[in-house]
């Protein structure tokens, strides 16, 4: 048994991409997209063709319809190829917009749905901003499940299980980028492999939160930047996965074994955390890395995302 084969004894493996052609090889449950993925496939020939059908189709409408348009087209192209669910985002630049969040993502669902598709194959990405997470609970309430993203902070997690979301994406490779970035030349990669690799206790905290508290979230482990990273959180409910770290694992027979689980969780002595919106934003604060992390990675989905525009308009 290879390790991909392995891992999904005890994991849902999930890939994440934007190229669905790339996906029968590896049989994933679910999908994950984002904008930078979305706009690195549109420029590959073989994906240019849904852009411009996208542009002619539904000429004249806002730039904005034509952006949910076109995610929606390689969502509906990925729910054709897997069993499971597809996560797709909210523009990025409306992060601090609680109202227009929620608007967007109903917009997305509706579209889904016109093409036949159950909501329940759909999960809305949201940035775990508070602004974000009020969105999420909101969107929750009137049954459109989310996916909140970009983050990176132990208080981000318990915000969003507060929320009832239906699934958080903890980054675990951007994590490890910043700690390694500080530490500069001490940095000791051997030493800070696997159980001690930051972005993976970052998620084991978080699940051994949720899973002792009873708290329904479900725990995606995401970014990964090794195959060392995603085998350290083996039994957590979902890793979404980069085609070629997926390629790795299917090509490896090492041994894989449960890390995580939830009985085990029961028994871990941890405080119960709740936050408001002032303790939220003061726990996010001071978390330097949580801090520069979501704000590093709303500028970049949201200059994907404008760049994506910038590629409609062209076609257009």
């Amino acid at each position: 048994m290879n390790q991909l084969d392995a891992l999904k004894q005890f994991t849902t493996v999930v890939a994440d991409t934007g190229d669905f052609k790339q996906l029968a090889q590896f049989q994933p449950q679910d999908a994950t997209t984002n904008p930078s993925l979305i706009l690195k496939a549109v420029q590959k020939s073989e994906y240019a063709p849904l852009l411009k059908d996208c542009v002619t189709r539904w000429h004249g409408r806002g730039m904005d319809e034509l952006m949910d348009r076109l995610i929606v087209r390689f969502g509906c192209e990925i729910l054709s190829l897997i069993p499971g669910r597809v996560s797709t985002e909210v523009d990025a630049r409306l992060s601090f917009d609680t109202a227009a969040t929620v608007a967007r993502a109903e917009r997305i669902v509706e579209l889904y749905q016109a093409e036949g598709l159950h909501i329940d194959r759909v999960l809305i990405k949201i940035a775990a901003t508070w602004e974000g997470i009020q969105a999420a609970r909101q969107l929750e309430e009137r049954g459109i499940h989310t996916n909140l993203t970009l983050l990176f902070s132990f208080a981000q997690a318990v915000a969003c299980g507060q929320a009832r979301v239906q699934l958080i994406s903890p980054f675990v490779g951007r994590i490890y980028d910043w700690y390694k970035k500080q530490a500069g030349s001490s940095w000791d990669e051997a030493a800070m492999a696997g159980a001690n690799d930051p972005g993976v206790q970052s998620v084991r905290a978080i699940y051994n939160h949720y899973r002792h508290f009873g708290i329904a979230t479900e725990v995606m482990g995401a970014s990964f930047r090794n195959t060392g990273q995603i085998v350290a959180l083996a039994g957590c409910d979902l890793l979404t996965i980069a085609p070629e770290l997926l390629a790795q694992l299917a090509a490896s027979d090492a041994p894989v074994q449960r890390v995580l689980d939830p009985e085990a969780a029961r028994r871990v002595q941890v405080q119960p955390v709740q936050y408001d919106e002032p303790g939220f934003r003061y726990a996010l604060n001071a978390d330097a890395m949580a801090t520069e992390k979501l704000a590093e990675g709303i500028r970049a989905f949201a200059a994907d995302a404008a760049k994506l525009e910038q590629l409609l308009q062209a076609a257009a």
